[in-house]
């Protein structure tokens, strides 16, 4: 059955104090049309800048994922956009008041509450699934035990292994089987932090409205009354600071015996809302902070859009290549006699592009480029691996058929051995740096394995129009 998409019935709020910035702020939920997917407002800054709940609009990932366009920022939005993620929300605007939304309680429950009180509405429209096929893993470095392994399932599912390596926590471990058992099961679990780094993160400028009602606080060393009043003072905490009989400050009772690591599961799904798009997958994590999970979430989408290529441009993907001679007409403008790419073997959306070229006798140059010992032109080496970068370039744009794309400088480029009739010419090109409308790549055209050329290419996209 077809699961369509989801928003909030009516616009309601949730206030309080951020947990870094320690200043009051607001959130407004606001319902959203289809495919709107979730965006951030700053309507506290001119111009009330939009900024997109997407993988690609990520700032940073110290203590909390922090999103931006230009200069305008929205931090620490994991346990909001968890809250969209477990409820199944697709389309919402979140109008904040400042940088960072409210702390509340450390979990994601308060913003569960709000957006339930708010009623979930169906839209006429179906989801559009990211569809695990194939397994998807990335390891942070294998000596700190940081893994995240994403299977094919029918639904969202989650196991997490947590092992901190701290013998005040020790190992936790927690399966989320659906998003069914996220409200109750999930949502309730609050963050944490060490005893041991709250000072230099409290005098580092962080945690500015954190504080023992927000927050657990895992006592993993000696401490002195000297130092419990001094926390006392850095963080305004009036009550009493204790250690008690547990390993958590003031004895604080927990929700649940893995808190911790069902916190863990919290993080990971407000990551994973930078999709753009629901996954039907099964997460496997060991270990995993907002740096591991960010770099998935980069993997599952490079594999998403390059399925989402084929099947535009791909009827039928073939075994050894990605986009066939058809397919690539259906994106580049070029034609004969100066289309210079005929398969495209492999595509990394935003990343890198390997093409083929097959070198025959028939090609109309070698009659005068050399009579009795033809020779590929350089500059046509460099011109079909620039049809190969074109590729990379034009395929996710939208309206390409209205758009080309200008090369605006060849840096670096080496010729290091003839090519002839009867050679395979394979391009691999890589991108260096990329703005909304220009980049630079790096590419390289092998003969038998042999580099044959290279170079710096520097290349805009344009409208047709345009001169």
């Amino acid at each position: 059955m077809l699961k369509k998409q989801r928003t909030i019935g009516r616009s309601i709020s949730v206030e309080g104090t951020g947990l870094h910035t320690g200043e009051h702020t607001k959130v407004n939920f606001h319902p959203a049309p289809i495919n709107s997917g979730i965006t951030f407002v700053r309507s506290d800054l001119p111009d009330r800048p939009k900024i997109p709940a997407d993988i690609d609009y990520v700032v940073d990932i110290s203590r909390g994922t922090t999103l931006g366009v230009g200069k305008a920022q929205v931090r620490t939005v994991e346990h909001l956009l968890a809250a969209l993620v477990g409820l199944e929300v697709d389309n919402v605007e979140v109008e904040m008041m400042g940088e960072e939304p409210p702390v509340g309680d450390g979990s994601a429950l308060p913003f569960v509450e709000a957006l339930l009180d708010a009623g979930i509405v169906e839209q006429d429209s179906p989801k559009d699934y990211i569809d695990i096929e194939d397994v998807i893993s990335y390891d942070l470095e294998k000596s700190r035990g940081v893994e995240l392994v994403v299977l094919p399932s029918d639904d969202l599912k989650v196991t997490f292994m947590s092992d901190p390596r701290n013998p005040a926590v020790g190992t936790q471990y927690t399966v989320m089987f659906s998003l069914d058992e996220f409200v109750k099961e999930f949502a309730p679990a609050r963050t944490f932090a060490f005893l041991s780094e709250i000072r230099s993160l409290r005098e580092g400028g962080l945690i500015k409205g954190g504080g023992l009602d927000n927050a657990l606080v895992i006592v993993d060393r000696e401490i002195t009354s000297d130092e419990l009043e001094y926390l006392k003072e850095l963080f305004g905490i009036k009550e009493e600071v204790f250690v008690g009989r547990t390993n958590i400050l003031n004895d604080v009772p927990l929700r649940f015996p893995n808190e911790f690591c069902r916190h863990k599961v919290v993080d990971l799904l407000g990551d994973l809302a930078l999709l753009g798009a629901p996954l039907k997958g099964h997460v496997m994590a060991a270990s995993s902070g907002h740096k591991a999970n960010i770099e998935l979430v980069k993997r599952i989408r490079q594999v998403y859009r390059k399925r989402k290529i084929i099947s535009k441009y791909q009827p039928k993907e073939g075994k050894d290549f990605v986009l066939d001679i058809t397919a690539i007409q259906r994106i580049m403008p070029h034609r004969y006699p100066f289309l210079l790419v005929d398969r495209i073997l492999d595509l990394v959306p935003g990343e890198r592009v390997v093409g083929l070229k097959n070198v025959t006798m028939n090609e109309p140059f070698f009659p005068g480029h050399f009579p009795g010992r033809p020779v590929m032109p350089g500059v046509l080496i460099i011109e079909a691996m620039a049809q190969v970068g074109g590729v990379l370039l034009l395929n996710g744009e939208e309206d390409r058929e209205d758009k080309l794309v200008y090369f605006m400088g060849i840096d670096n480029a080496r010729f290091r051995k003839p090519v002839v009739p009867g050679d395979q010419l394979l391009f691999e090109l890589e991108m260096v740096h990329r703005r909304r409308r220009s980049c630079k790549m790096h590419g390289r055209a092998y003969v038998d394995g042999d580099l044959v050329a290279e170079a710096d290419l520097m290349a805009m996209i344009v409208e047709r129009k345009e001169r």
